[in-house]
């Protein structure tokens, strides 16, 4: 393929609106494996504690979740960390194949397909770069993924991940810090402030993506379980009626929302938040973080 095409941006539109909610009712301790894991050998990561997450599919459709211990990336993966790997590999992303992506346009109130939007510059060439410690974008699913399987890392699973915004254990929190989004009148996440997609007041300090890490870390230390970048997760999902009326093709579950999520629209940003996308799809409020089993080593 050369380009994106049209048909995919109202993919990407309908994925804004499409969230459906997985609410996490039930879950009961798992201890560690007598491996006694040394979070000392991934300092880069946390180290989750198993259990067994009842929760809904999503069919709506109640499901138990047995969750083995793993390791889980604190923080996203940076514009720098991926173009280390781009530069020790050669490696090409879809979105440099397609040579375009998919872009909010903040004047336009809308989704384009810019061309030449790539990681380094994912709202355009012309367009200020990405800056190094934001978190990368314009990656697909298969990009993150090879990009996982470099570091000896997988990408985790949509259950691993709500496992890991419920910090390891059972909690009706709506978000990953608590139940509110501001907290000493901080936000504590990057998300969208005003009415999407109409203006943005930008009380977080961002219009896009902020750096990894600037809204604090939940009680497992992981930072961004909610707002900044949606995040691609392993699992396939198939598309919802409206959507297979433009594409078909199995997606992959997301999680975490991103900047722009607004609660009115999108609350993503909840633990229960989910969208999905096809997996050569690339945007500029995709990143991802990788996860480890205990024992992949």
């Amino acid at each position: 393929m050369k380009s994106l095409s049209k048909k995919a941006i109202a993919v990407y539109s309908s994925m804004v609106v499409g969230i459906f909610a997985v609410s996490s009712l039930v879950a009961a301790p798992f201890f560690m494996s007598k491996a006694n894991p040394d979070k000392a050998l991934y300092p880069e990561m946390a180290l989750i504690p198993g259990g067994m997450l009842e929760t809904e599919n999503s069919a709506r459709e109640r499901t138990k979740e047995r969750i083995a211990p793993f390791y889980l990336d604190k923080n996203l993966v940076t514009v720098a960390e991926f173009d280390a790997f781009v530069k020790a590999t050669g490696y090409t992303t879809e979105a440099e194949k397609f040579g375009n992506s998919g872009v909010f346009n903040f004047q336009k109130h809308g989704w384009d397909i810019e061309e030449g939007a790539n990681y380094l510059y994912p709202f355009g060439k012309d367009k200020p770069a990405a800056q190094p410690d934001h978190p990368v974008t314009q990656v697909s699913w298969n990009d993150a993924r090879a990009y996982a399987a470099w570091r000896g890392k997988r990408l985790p699973t949509q259950w691993e991940w709500e496992w890991a915004a419920m910090n390891g254990q059972q909690s009706e929190q709506v978000y990953t810090w608590g139940n509110q989004l501001m907290e000493g009148g901080k936000y504590k996440a990057n998300t969208w402030q005003g009415a999407f997609p109409a203006y943005n007041t930008l009380q977080d300090g961002y219009e896009a993506t902020s750096p990894v890490g600037a809204f604090g870390e939940n009680k497992m230390g992981l930072t961004d379980m909610g707002g900044n970048v949606w995040q691609w997760c392993h699992d396939d999902v198939a598309p919802n009626q409206a959507d297979a009326s433009l594409d078909p093709g199995i997606r992959k579950v997301l999680r975490g929302g991103s900047f722009l999520c607004d609660p009115g629209v999108c609350h993503g940003y909840q633990i229960k938040g989910r969208a999905s996308s096809t997996p050569e799809s690339a945007m500029v409020h995709i990143g991802f973080r990788c996860a480890k089993d205990i024992n992949q080593d």
